[in-house]
C-alpha cells in the first residue's frame, strides 16, 4: 500500500514524523510538506486513492474538504495535531488524536503513543513549539542533564528557525530536506554534535537574531507590543523564533511579529502571555488567512490597510486577558 507522510514543516511537525518512524519505518514513504505556514498541505494529495496516510501537526479544520475526499477514496488516515480542530469527521478509516490543549505539541502527543520510546526528540519538537514547561517537565523525568537539555532546545529552535520564511527559498533547508538529514539519528544528542545541517541553522539564526532584536516596538501597551520587520529573507526566517525571544522577555504580555510579504501584505505571528497561553487562535481567526493554536497563532497574509484593526483587535483580545 502507498505510504504517504504529511507534515508541517516546522521543529514539531520533524521530531513528531521523526518519532513516529524510529519506531515504525517507512522507508519509502513519500514525504509531502512545506514553510511553517503552508499547513494546507493535504490539497496535493487530495486525489489519492486507496493509500496509508499519516498527518502530523497541520490544522484538521484547515484540511477538512481534502480528508473528506481522501477518505471518500478509500485512503487510511491517522491524524496526530495540537491545533483547533472543529468538527471532526467519523469515519472508520480516520484514527484521530487531536488534543489542543495548551502545553501540548505534536511532538509530545506522538511520545504519548509511543510511551517513551524516543522520548528525546519530543523534548526538542517541544522546545520548539516554545513549550519549555512542557519540554523541562519532560526532561526532568527522563534524567537528563542540565548540559543535554540546553543541547535539545538549541535543536528544537534551530529546526523550528529553519521553517519560517514565506517561499521555500527563504529557508537554509527544505522540511523534507532537513528531516532527511535528521532521520539517521536515533538519539539527538549524536545528530546535535555531528550535523554540519544544525551548525549552517545555528550561524544563521544568530545573524538574524541579531539584526531582529534591535527592533522597537511598532505599538506597546498593558496587553502586549507588537513589532514589524522589513520585507526582507533574513526577517522572514527570524520572525517565529524571534516572537519566542520576545514573549520569553515578558511572559506576562502577549506579543505579535509583523514581517512585510513581498506582495506588501503582513505575515504576522502572535503569542499569547505565556502567564495565560490563550487567544492567540481567536485573535487571528479574526482575519483572513489567519488560524493556528490557543498559545501561538498567526496570519500569512494580512492585507496592510488592516494593521489598525489588527492592532485594535490585538489590545483587545489580551488587554481583556490582562485584567
Amino acid at each position: 500500500m502507498k505510504t504517504t507522510d504529511v507534515f508541517n514543516g516546522d521543529a514539531d511537525g520533524i521530531c513528531a514524523l521523526h518519532q513516529l518512524r524510529l519506531a515504525q519505518p517507512q522507508p519509502e514513504a513519500r514525504l509531502i510538506t512545506g514553510v511553517k505556514r503552508d499547513i494546507a498541505l493535504l490539497q496535493q494529495i487530495e486525489e489519492e486513492r486507496g493509500g496509508q496516510i499519516t498527518v502530523l501537526d497541520i490544522s484538521l479544520d484547515k484540511n477538512r474538504a481534502s480528508l473528506l475526499k481522501l477518505l471518500a477514496n478509500g485512503c487510511t488516515v491517522l491524524y496526530v495535531d495540537h491545533h483547533y480542530a472543529g468538527e471532526v469527521p467519523v469515519s472508520e478509516r480516520l484514527t484521530v488524536h487531536i488534543d489542543p490543549e495548551p502545553l501540548l505539541c505534536t511532538s509530545l502527543i506522538v511520545n504519548w503513543l509511543l510511551e517513551d520510546k524516543h522520548a528525546l526528540w519530543a523534548v526538542a519538537g517541544a522546545f520548539g513549539d516554545n513549550l519549555d514547561e512542557a519540554a523541562l517537565q519532560l526532561a526532568r523525568r527522563l534524567g537528563l542533564s542540565q548540559e543535554d537539555t540546553e543541547r535539545l532546545r538549541e535543536i528544537g529552535i534551530l529546526l523550528n528557525y529553519n521553517g519560517y520564511g514565506a517561499a521555500l527559498d527563504d529557508l537554509y533547508f527544505h522540511p523534507a530536506e532537513l528531516y532527511r538529514l535528521v532521520r539517521p539519528y536515533e538519539n539527538p544528542l549524536a545528530f546535535h554534535a555531528e550535523s554540519p545541517a544544525l551548525r549552517t541553522l545555528r550561524e544563521g539564526c544568530q545573524n538574524d537574531m541579531d539584526r531582529a532584536l534591535s527592533a522597537k516596538p511598532l505599538h506597546e501597551d498593558k496587553a502586549g507590543r507588537v513589532f514589524r520587520l522589513p520585507a526582507e529573507a533574513w526577517a522572514r526566517r527570524v520572525s517565529g523564533v524571534c516572537a519566542n525571544a520576545f514573549a520569553n522577555q515578558r511572559p506576562a504580555q502577549a506579543h505579535a511579529l509583523l514581517t512585510e510579504n513581498r506582495d506588501g501584505s503582513l505575515l504576522v505571528s502572535v503569542r499569547a502571555p505565556l502567564q495565560n497561553r490563550n487567544g492567540a487562535d481567536l485573535l487571528c481567526r479574526q482575519f483572513p488567512s489567519g488560524g493556528g493554536r490557543a498559545a501561538a497563532a498567526g496570519i500569512n497574509a494580512l492585507p496592510a490597510d488592516q494593521l489598525d484593526d489588527f492592532i485594535k483587535a490585538f489590545s483587545c483580545q489580551f488587554g481583556r486577558q490582562a485584567v
